[in-house]
Formats: C-alpha cells, structure tokens, sequence
C-alpha cells in the first residue's frame, strides 16, 4: 500500500494528497505533518517504512469539504485519491487513483466558494518589458487575456484580485504585492507557440485568427499554461471553456491599487468586507447578480454607449409609471439557484443531484419572468427577455428524471424519480420487498421456534440476521448457524435467509450501479445544452444586478448622471455614500471642474471633511462610468481615462520604505501616467520630510498638475503658502471646508466654501482627540511664539495669518485657577488658604 501511496505522492509532489482508505482520507510523512498543525487534527504513527515510523493524520470522508475549505483559504492545494478498482477483484491493494485537484484557483465546488465573488485562476508571463496576463474563472468558464507595461503588473493584479496566480519558475519574474498564493510552473509551459495550438484546439478552431490576440505574445503565453494548469488539476478538458476574450487598456477607467483601496469599492481600509460601495449597493436576489455587480464596480468603462444602457435599465426599473419595477424582478429571482457554477460543474461532470434539483426548480420559473419581461414592453430591458426565454426540453428532463428532494450525492441512491426507468423500478422492487419478508419470517420462526422475542434485522456492516437472547438459545433449532456473537444475544443466519440476502444486496447494488448510469447519462444531455445555460446565466446575473441598482437608487437618493463630450466634472448636492450610511447628518458639497478651473486647492482644518470630499468625488464618478446611479442631486461628467488617488500613506517596512518614500512613489505614479483627462487626488503631500522641502515639494506637483498635466485634480493642503498659485496660474482656485470658533472649541461644518481657509486649527483637533490640558496649553504659547519669533527678518508674510500684536496670548495657569473660584461659595478660612495657593504657585513658576 505504501509503494502504491509513494507512486501516486510523485505525481503531486508540492500538493498535500488525500488517500482514501474506507471512511476516512489518510494523510502520511511530511503532508501528515502539515495537515496535522493547519488542521489542528492528530498526528499518529503505524507500522515503519525504511525503518522509521509512518506519521500519519486523516480526515473522514463525509467530512471532507469543511477540511479542503480550510485548507484553501490557507492558500494550500489537495490532490484527492479515490479507490477506483474493483475489492472483490483486487490482488493486493484496490487500484486507486488521483480524481481531482483542489487549489485556490480551480474551486467549483460551492461549500469551497464565496457566492458572491469570482475566485480568478490568473497567469502573468514578462516578456521584454511586458506583462502578458490571462484569467479564468473555472466557476463560469469565462477565460480573458490582456497586455499591460510590466510596471503596471500590480495594479493589474489588484484589479483582478486572483485566487491564486501561476508564474514562470525560472526566476524572471519580478514580485508583486498580491496576496493570491503564487505557483511556479515549468517556463516552457508559457511557450506562446504551443499555446496559440492548445487554445486553437480547446475551441476547435483552425487558429485564434478570430480572437482579436495578433501580436499578444506574452498574453498568449500565459493562456496556454493557464489552460494546462486547469485541465490538469480537474482532469477534464474543460468543455464549458469555448473561447477567449481581448481586454484592451482602453476599454476601462485605469485605476492603480492604491486607487482601489482608497475608494473601498468593495473592501474597507482596514480590510472589512463592510461598509464598502458594494456592500451598500448590493441588494441581489442571486449570487450571479452580486458577482455582476461586484464586476462592473471594478471594472468601470470608458464607453458611455454601453453605461448609458445599464442607466436606462435601472431607469425603467424605478420609474413609478413601469409595467414593470425592481421589486417584481428580485421576486421572481428568489430562490434562484447558482445557474452559472452548476452550469460549470455539469460540464466538468461534478455537479450533484441537488444541483440539478436546484436547476430544475430554477428553470421552472423562466416562463413567469420571460412573460413579465415581454408585457412590460420596456426598450432598456428587451435585450435580456429573449436569453431568459424557457428552455421546456431541459426542464422536462429534469423534472422527469429526478425526485423532488433527491439525496446529496449518488452513491448513495435516492436521486432518481420513481418511473422514469423501468430496470431501476425493479430492483427498486426487491429491495422494498425486503421489510415485508423480514416480518413474515420473524412471525414464522417465533412461531417454528417458540422463542417470542427472536428478531429478523438487516445492518449494512453484517448484513441480514436472526437475533436470540442469551435465555432462549436452548430453543434454536440446528438449522440456524451462528454469524455475530453479542454481549447479550446471538445473531444467526439460516440457508432461506441467506439466499434471500445474497438477491436483495445484488439489487441494492445493481440499483446503485443503474442509478449512477442515468445520472450520468443525464449530465451527459445537458452538457449538449451548456451554452444555452450560460446564456440564461448571464442574462440573470445582469437583471438581478439592475434591479439591484434601481432598489439602492430608491433607498439611498440616488440620481441618474449625465455625460458630455466637453471637458468637465460637475456634481450638485454630492455625497460620500460609505461615510453617509455611518452619520446621523451628511453635509452635501458641489463641485466644478472645468478647463478654466482645473485643480481645486483644498485648505481647511484637520478633521473638517477634505479627505471625505475628494473621496466622495471620485466615488461618484466611479458609480456613474460603472452604469450605476450616484449620490448627488446632479451630476456631469465629461470624459475620463484614469483616476488617481494620493491619500495616505504608511510604511512599507516589508519592502524597506519610509512612508515620505511611498508617498513619492504613489505620486511619481501620478505624475508620470496622468493625461488631461486624469481625475487626480492629491492629499496632504509632503508632511513625512521637513517643512520646507515639502513645501516645496508640494508647490512643484500642484504646479506641473495644474501646468504641465492639465488633468482634473483636487489637491488637499495645510501648506497656506500654495493659495498663491490660484494668482498665478488662472486654472487654479482656491477652496475652504470651512469650521468656526466658539470659546475655545471648534465646530466642522464640512461645508465646502470658495477661497482660501485661515488657519487648520490643529491643536483645536489635538485637544477633540483627548491630549492633556497642559500639553495643549504649552502648545498654545509655543505655537504663539513661533509665529511671533521665528519668522525671518523681511520674509513676506502668511496671506492669512493674523498681525503678531493680534495672537491672542495663552491664558495663564494661575488666571485660569482663579477665574473657577466662586468667592460667594467660600468661607473666609477657604478664601485665605485659595489666596495663599495661587501667592504660592505664581511665586513658584517665577
């Protein structure tokens, strides 16, 4: 056994290789070990190979998927060995073999699965300065490929955010930040020419002349090792993978990584799944729907033709004089099953009874929802009622061959209906039969016997069986032969109850067998109807996902955006929807944007809502390119190709950067790859070096954004001494969040106000956040100092700073003490003992 385990263990070497032996899968040596502490089950040892002990763990079959869901979410991956041979056949061990290969990337399974995102397998081969990158969602057979400069790899991958990435092994690859488990394969498995072959052949075609991918070499070279990584792990030719599609640079709204996390589109800074844009917009009836929508939030698209059309959808949804509105639409989506994964596991041959089941129940709805579409005589949405049209032959075969609560998986019987085929009707038959003859016999040999408690049972482990106490076995007639001795009873076995169970368990097992064979036979039929149950898939994943949309329009006030072909951003009454759903009151902001007036400089004080408005501006324009309806009481959008954002920033000790560094980094980035259609956001720049050099760091950005770049750009300040480029350059204006004084406090209005701020109030914000009274009272006098002493001799003064003669000086310890004392409350000795208190701390600090 061990010789055989070894064999199988070479073919999967980095793999932990679960090997099945009766209920449970064995684990030996060094997976053993691994299992053992990412588990936390227990390690054994039996028996020795090479003289040393053979550790062991294992998990229980019926188990199994709570233990590979673990296991993948740690980002391992598991070869699974079954018994393939025949015991009864057998000379030595039962034949076993691998059967299929779980990593993060090729998940169908759904107990593996997160029902509402993509789980991307994704290639990346570097070639010349360029990143080829394929992906494939094996859940929906959906397989895509672009190019990108290999400087933008990351960003790429932050987009796509894989399962698990696959790379060459020859070490050319250059690391990436991406948390995916990353696979190296052998290099000549990305060998472009061999590819361009394997693809052309897996969609049976002369050549991939019709795919758009002339000249995408390195893209091509990771498609086909993707393509053999994923047949090799499923042991399929994957039939439901019929063809490829070209993403093009152009197609989408650029965003770099640090832009995706800044917007928490659908993960929180801190990493939470909530409150996120999709946390608050996704209101689906389906996983598909969620998927969908998840999608277009992160692939937002520079062509308005197609965004226009998913805004006339959610507009015919919420319209109040409708046939048809989105709360009809989510209804007649419940209880709609996973279409597009069980779609994927028929064609990998994986689905289960239930699947289908689920698919049935599903299908059976299509005609209700096909008819409330074509009465509803909407233009926006006729395009998604001819690919939900019924598909009554699939239906009826389902519902004609599989019972209405079939059991969980075939082996064990159960799954098909009742009359749907004669052979299994009737050893159906014998096995019902069995109750009945059980009863006749125990009623014939108690009365043959005399022995009024004897029993006639069946269990799977020994079979049939006669049962007599140990008072009555004087009474057991010569004919009965001992099977199983009990602690309290004995059970036998006689020659008219043998014959009756060597019929009964041929049936059991013929019934299996012919089971099985329909079953398959029945995948078999849909795999013929596969592309017809991709197209209902993707038809209800889009409707789910816009009526989802047109159900966030209503509930969270949102409006539909217009686009232009001018150059301009403008937003009335906008609003951050994240940071919205979190307050009791929202401060709505407008803002302008246009070829005159294109960098916006934010001032205003620390706490007061700039980050908040930036953010909020850039969601809106991200909800709108991605066909969504945005928080504003209006909006115009002008063209977009990329947004940028610069808001934050932290170490990155792992790869040995200060946090000034990463901020140049990220805006190095900017710099470099913004065009006058970049909505740019820039905040606070410069704070992590001395004063004066990011000062000037933060006036040479703002400029060569403002003169050189000429992209729309809000950038965020505490630096006043940069309000003077709004009179150098005219495309520059000036803009406050404004905040106002009362006895020492500060009140955030968060209202956005044109020109410059005063002051940024920190040590206002320091004493809010809880700094000690005295810190902030020496902060105070310093701060008073500062701005009276340190300013150099001639220097021109701060634009905004009030006369030196005019700094309210910080209020003395003592003035304080006294001004607290109610000389009405005290009696004469208190008032003596306060008087000699102050007399004495003044002539202290003197």
């Amino acid at each position: 056994m061990m010789q055989q385990y070894l064999a199988l263990k070479a073919g999967y070497p980095d793999m932990l290789l679960f090997y099945r032996m009766g209920d449970f899968y064995e684990l030996f040596h060094g997976d053993a070990e691994r299992a053992a502490k990412l588990l936390d089950i227990t390690l054994t040892t039996r028996g020795a190979s090479a003289g040393q002990p053979i550790r062991m763990a294992g998990v229980p079959f019926h188990a199994v998927e709570q233990y590979l869901a673990r296991l993948v979410r740690l980002g391992e991956s598991v070869a699974i060995c079954e018994q393939v041979g025949d015991p009864a056949l057998a000379k030595g061990p039962v034949e076993r073999k691998v059967v299929r290969v779980v990593t993060p990337g090729t998940l169908t399974d759904s107990a593996l699965l997160d029902a509402t995102r993509e789980s991307l397998l994704v290639a990346a081969f570097v070639v010349a300065g360029t990143a080829g990158l394929a992906w494939l969602s094996l859940a929906s057979g959906s397989l895509r490929v672009t190019e990108v400069p290999a400087g933008r790899l990351d960003a790429e991958l932050e987009r796509l955010q894989p399962a698990e990435l696959l790379v060459p092994d020859d070490g050319d690859y250059p690391a990436t930040a991406t948390r995916a488990p990353v696979k190296r394969i052998e290099s000549w498995q990305f060998d472009p020419a061999s590819a361009n072959r394997e693809l052309a052949r897996q969609f049976g075609t002369a050549d991939l002349s019709g795919y758009g991918v002339e000249g995408l070499t390195a893209a091509l070279g990771a498609a086909g090792a993707l393509l053999a990584y994923a047949r090799h792990t499923q042991q399929s030719a994957l039939p439901h993978v019929t063809g490829l599609a070209v993403e093009r640079e152009s197609e989408f709204v650029q965003m770099d990584a640090h832009t995706r996390r800044n917007l928490e589109i659908s993960e929180t800074l801190s990493g939470a799944d909530s409150p996120t844009l999709a946390s608050l917009l996704d209101r689906c009836a389906t996983a598909m729907g969620s998927r969908r929508l998840r999608h277009w939030l992160h692939h937002p698209l520079r062509d308005t033709a197609v965004v226009s059309r998913r805004h006339d959808g959610i507009e015919a949804l919420v319209a109040a004089n409708s046939r048809v509105r989105h709360p009809a639409i989510r209804q007649a989506f419940s209880g709609w099953s996973d279409v597009e994964r069980i779609a994927a596991r028929v064609a990998l041959g994986t689905a289960r009874p239930r699947d289908l089941s689920g698919l049935r129940d599903t299908l059976a709805t299509l005609p209700a929802l096909h008819g409330l579409l074509s009465s509803a005589a909407m233009p926006a949405l006729d395009r998604l009622a001819e690919p939900l049209a019924p598909v009554d032959d699939v239906h009826a075969d389902l519902d004609a061959a599989l019972r209405e609560e079939p059991a969980a998986v075939v082996r064990e019987g159960g799954v098909i209906r009742d009359g749907f085929d004669r052979e299994l009707d009737e050893l159906r038959a014998i096995q019902s039969d069995c109750g009945s003859f059980l009863l006749e016999m125990e009623k014939r040999e108690r009365e043959r016997t005399g022995i009024a408690n004897l029993r006639v049972e069946f269990n799977r482990v020994h079979g049939f069986f006669i049962e007599v106490t140990q008072g009555q076995l004087d009474k057991v007639p010569a004919d009965y032969r001992r099977r199983q001795t009990m602690k309290n009873a004995e059970r036998f076995i006689t020659p008219e109850l043998k014959a009756f169970e060597d019929r009964a368990l041929a049936a059991g097992e013929r019934s299996l067998a012919r089971e099985k064979e329909l079953y398959e036979a029945l995948l078999a039929r849909l795999q013929a109807r596969l592309a017809r149950l991709q197209e209902i898939a993707g038809a209800a994943a889009e409707l789910d996902a816009l009526a989802a949309l047109a159900a966030s329009a209503e509930a969270l006030r949102l409006t539909r955006p217009a686009f232009t072909g001018e150059d301009l951003v403008e937003i009335a009454g906008g609003r951050h929807l994240v940071v919205e759903s979190q307050v009791d009151d929202f401060i709505p902001n407008d803002t302008s944007l246009t070829r005159s007036r294109q960098l916006l400089l934010i001032t205003g004080p620390n706490m007061g809502g700039k980050s908040t408005y930036m953010r909020q501006v850039a969601q809106i324009a991200l909800l709108a390119y991605s066909g969504a309806f945005v928080p504003a009481a209006a909006a115009t959008l002008g063209p977009l190709d990329r947004i940028f954002t610069r808001i934050g920033a932290s170490d990155d000790l792992a790869g040995g950067r200060s946090t000034f560094m990463v901020e140049m980094t990220e805006a190095a980035a900017i710099l470099n790859n913004a065009t006058p259609r970049s909505l740019v956001l820039v905040d606070e720049i410069g704070r992590g070096t001395s004063t004066f050099d990011g000062l000037a760091l933060a006036y040479a950005i703002a400029r060569h954004l403002a003169e050189k770049v000429r992209c729309y750009a809000l950038f965020a300040t505490h630096y006043f001494e940069l309000t003077q480029l709004a009179s150098e350059l005219p495309n520059i204006a000036n803009v406050h969040l404004d905040a106002v004084e009362h006895r020492d406090r500060i009140v955030f209005l968060h209202r956005l106000e044109p020109g410059p701020a005063d002051k940024s109030y920190g040590i206002h914000v320091a004493h809010l956040a809880g700094i000690p009274k005295d810190v902030v009272r020496a902060a105070r006098k310093h701060l008073a100092e500062l701005e009276t002493h340190l300013r150099p001799a001639g220097a021109q003064a701060d634009l905004f700073a009030a006369p030196a003669s005019a700094a309210p000086a910080a209020p003395h310890p003592v003035v304080e003490e006294l001004a607290a004392i109610d000389p009405d409350a005290l009696t004469p000795r208190e008032a003596q003992e306060a008087l000699y208190r102050l007399k004495a701390r003044l002539d202290g600090e003197g």
